[in-house]
């Protein structure tokens, strides 16, 4: 797989070669004109080397006659050294064309060097005369070493006149080479970060297209990126979201649906059994048996049981009641007040029961048989383990916003997981209890009939008692919530 990192270094490296390969052929081609123009240099300063040393000869030839000292006679002989060495450099210039005047040349220059050694000679002898004869000599022979310098340059231009030409059209065509090369360079460099850009934007661009998709909500269409580096490995796996979040969606929504069917076939299997409950006993022929025995056993002088029997009746008829229906806080408290009748007798010192009600509270209504499985709880797991000393706390409180309600027994208590297998239900009621609708349920019915998720708490600890709280909105004149 090309990295994108790979697809940089790549075009990197095209730009390094291109410019590398530019510069090599301006280099050839500059440095080859370079040493044409110094060979051709070189000769023109050899042949004027000649020149100058022979009347630099001459000079010092005629101050050593007119004045012969050591260091006239050292001047001399260097001059004399450097003319024998630019003859020497003459070699290196003949060709075909000027073999001959070069020898005439060099000829010259060896008559000439002669002519200064005889009349050094004859200045050290004695004989000015011959010796100033010689020394005339030699200058003719200087001033016609200059001219045959100059013929030897004409010669050598008109020789060398087509390979000037040469030079000056490859100087243009080397300017028209350089321009030619930076025009295709320019234009490759723009291909090839043309071509470079769009393999990293058309990815890109397509991947931010399906991600508009998938914003607009529609998983079913896949993605495609055409790419062969991180972006195609990026696309992949947005892809393999995408699948998953589709299926999630899918189970979700089956999930739903289930649930909403469970749903309907529990609440129509609790209606079942409701009035199958309802069909199995007269409630009319019940409480009349039941405030019969009452009247019967107040008569007989057991007021106790009296009373016992006239809350068990009222108990019995709230309990029979629909479970779609509203009540007022008040009725609602009013049957957990004959609830804990029956549990105090039940009970008798070893249960103390403490209410506490805000009077203004109890207008609002709330779904029936709420309160009644929560005191139960208490009595079941937090009394009944208890030998003596058992409280129970039952507090209503007309708050600001809401109605606060709380349930409080000083048994046992829980730890949080056993709170949360109470909130999510993972504990079944007891057969003590009279209800049977558990304490999930009661929260179900709260959090549906409110809207609200946060409508119930638990505070408790282990062996420090359990404390229920409700929070429940200020709802008024409401019959049915089903």
């Amino acid at each position: 797989m090309n990295t994108i990192q790979k697809k940089i270094w790549m075009l990197a490296g095209i730009v390094i070669v291109m410019m590398f390969a530019i510069w090599l052929a301006l280099t050839f081609y500059n440095q080859k004109m370079q040493d044409q123009y110094n060979d051709i240099l070189e000769r023109y300063l050899q042949m004027n080397e000649v020149t100058a040393s022979s009347q630099q000869t001459v000079t010092n030839l005629n101050d050593h006659l007119s004045n012969p000292t050591a260091r006239s006679a050292t001047t001399l002989v260097s001059s004399q050294q450097r003319l024998q060495d630019a003859q020497a450099s003459l070699l290196e210039l003949r060709n075909a064309d000027n073999e001959f005047s070069l020898t005439n040349y060099s000829n010259m220059i060896e008559s000439f060097t002669e002519t200064v050694e005889r009349s050094v000679t004859f200045s050290e002898q004695g004989e000015n005369d011959i010796a100033a004869s010689e020394f005339t000599e030699a200058n003719r022979m200087s001033v016609y070493i200059s001219e045959m310098t100059l013929s030897i340059f004409n010669s050598e231009l008109r020789t060398y006149e087509r390979f000037y030409r040469d030079i000056i059209r490859q100087s243009q065509e080397l300017n028209t080479m350089g321009i030619l090369l930076l025009s295709l360079t320019s234009v490759l460099l723009l291909l090839f970060t043309y071509l470079f850009s769009l393999s990293i934007t058309k990815p890109v661009h397509q991947l931010t297209k399906a991600a508009n998709e998938l914003a607009k909500g529609r998983f079913d269409q896949p993605i495609r990126v055409n790419s062969n580096d991180e972006i195609s490995f990026l696309a992949k796996t947005f892809d393999h979201m995408r699948v998953n979040i589709n299926k999630l969606i899918l189970e979700i929504q089956q999930k739903a649906q289930v649930e909403s069917e469970l749903q309907e076939s529990q609440l129509l299997l609790q209606q079942s059994q409701m009035r199958h409950l309802q069909s199995q006993i007269n409630p009319h022929f019940l409480f009349n048996t039941l405030n019969t025995l009452s009247k019967k056993a107040y008569l007989d002088g057991a007021e106790d049981t009296s009373d016992l029997l006239v809350s068990v009746a009222g108990l019995l008829r709230y309990n029979l009641k629909r479970l779609d229906h509203t009540v007022t806080l008040e009725e609602e408290s009013h049957v957990l007040r004959q609830y804990m009748d029956i549990q105090k007798a039940r009970f008798s010192d070893r249960l103390t029961f403490h209410i506490d009600l805000d009077a203004s509270a109890l207008v609002y209504q709330m779904p029936s048989l709420t309160l009644q499985p929560l005191i139960e709880n208490a009595v079941i797991h937090g009394i009944e383990p208890k030998e003596d000393d058992g409280e129970i706390w039952f507090r209503i409180k007309d708050e600001d916003q809401h109605i606060r309600i709380e349930i409080e027994d000083n048994g046992e208590g829980m730890d949080r997981d056993k709170i949360e297998q109470l909130l999510k239900g993972g504990i079944t009621p007891q057969e003590g209890h009279a209800t049977g609708i558990g304490f999930a349920n009661v929260a179900k019915r709260l959090q549906l009939f409110y809207g609200r998720d946060n409508v119930v708490e638990i505070e408790s600890l282990p062996k420090c008692g359990t404390k229920i709280i409700l929070k429940l909105p200020k709802v008024m004149e409401v019959e049915s919530y089903v």
